[in-house]
């Protein structure tokens, strides 16, 4: 078995005032795993993220990276160093004018000699595709660009876990395909660890592993074709399917026997031909 890269127990975090948001999360995440987290608006996956590299602390129970506590504020850099965060508002995370420079930004922080910064921001923007933009300025580039140097500047701390918040929220449907693609690719050419946070289906089915949120509460956890079966409880949480899912869903419901699991459109594809033929 994989070793754990976050583990939270019992997790439980409230905001001034009471409203508690985390109420007793118990998760267990891999090493070089692909994990998304679902959940609607106000379910708690966004307060989770930011626990994860210690943005935020737990009013209760505990999470630990890499088997440290983030709690101990002397260990807080290591911490960061372990996970990077990227945001849904690329501009938010992009400081410099050049796109090199703002690779740069965080190593230059951490300390990194200037040789192996050179080196760094060279093969992060590689492995996003952006190595042709080195000179360009950011705020020049299109929505999906931008995300994809932001993962850079990520990536160029060279963290073992990468946890992104809505990534694609603010793009459109081709800065999404890239910012998706170059998510699976660092997972599955580096063995980054990835969490995706996000409330598209169709991302989320692209995981290894799919975890449901509801009122601060992990409510399903499982390979993406288990949990996208119980459609009626996701619905109930007023959250969609994929499609190919839904179409199989419906047809099963006017008595066509189908299997309820594809979900790719030809996987969906074959299962009702093979159904209608």
């Amino acid at each position: 078995m994989a070793n754990a890269i976050i583990e939270t127990k019992d997790l439980r975090f409230s905001y001034t005032g009471g409203q508690t948001v985390l109420d007793g999360v118990d998760l267990t995440i891999e090493e070089g795993s692909f994990v998304a987290v679902l959940g609607h608006n106000g379910s708690g996956k966004s307060t989770l993220a930011k626990h994860m590299n210690a943005i935020l602390l737990p009013t209760g129970g505990a999470v630990y990276v890499a088997g440290t506590d983030t709690g101990d504020e002397e260990k807080l850099l290591d911490i960061r160093r372990t996970v990077g965060m990227v945001f849904q508002n690329p501009d938010n995370q992009i400081v410099a004018n050049v796109v090199e420079e703002d690779v740069a930004f965080a190593p230059e922080n951490l300390g990194v000699p200037p040789e192996e910064i050179r080196q760094r921001v060279d093969e992060a923007l590689e492995m996003v595709g952006m190595t042709g933009y080195t000179t360009h300025a950011p705020h020049l580039l299109s929505g999906g660009q931008k995300q994809r140097v932001a993962i850079a500047g990520v990536i160029a701390m060279r963290p073992r876990c990468i946890v992104l918040d809505e990534p694609t929220a603010m793009l459109d449907p081709v800065g999404r395909q890239e910012v998706l693609s170059t998510i699976r690719e660092l997972n599955r050419k580096l063995g980054i660890t990835m969490v995706l946070i996000t409330h598209h289906m169709d991302e989320a089915a692209q995981a290894g592993r799919l975890i449901v949120m509801s009122k601060g509460r992990v409510v399903h956890d499982g390979p993406p074709e288990e949990v996208f079966q119980k459609v009626e409880d996701l619905k109930a949480l007023g959250l969609t399917v994929p499609e190919p899912v839904e179409l199989i869903w419906r047809l099963r419901n006017e008595g066509v026997d189908i299997p309820l699991g594809p979900l790719t459109v030809e996987e969906c594809a074959q299962a009702v031909y093979r159904a209608l033929a």
